[in-house]
């Protein structure tokens, strides 16, 4: 019982900080192709690892967590105020990798295949 209830804040948490960095987050530095990928919400509520993809390469990414960051006290503010929750969470931002090293796998197999004897490029 208390799993699916963490899952629904997690997922309740996902959409809204997905919402607040798409439109009310005005720092130039977080990219327009910044994603949350996953939530977790430790089981007191306390704290939320909020997992962020961000494509493009390590400058872009590391300005785009140093703008994150430096929004964390926005963010968490603009949650409290759209979740009725006792305690707002500590936001924590993470990177992940998982969507970059999907494209790298996609690329790898797609490498394999046009390299195979007997292929023809259509």
């Amino acid at each position: 019982m208390e799993f699916s209830r963490l899952a629904r804040i997690s997922e309740e948490l996902k959409r809204e900080i997905s919402d607040i960095i798409r439109n009310e987050l005005k720092d130039p530095r977080v990219p327009m192709m910044t994603s949350i990928t996953k939530v977790e919400v430790t089981s007191d509520l306390k704290y939320a690892k909020v997992y962020v993809s961000v494509l493009g390469d390590e400058d872009v990414v590391k300005n785009a967590f140093d703008g994150l960051n430096s929004a964390t006290g926005f963010v968490r503010k603009e949650v409290g105020s759209r979740i009725r929750l006792r305690y707002t969470p500590q936001i924590i931002f993470v990177r992940d990798t998982s969507i970059e090293y999907g494209v790298h796998i996609s690329k790898l197999l797609h490498d394999i295949n046009t390299n195979k004897p007997g292929h023809e490029e259509q």
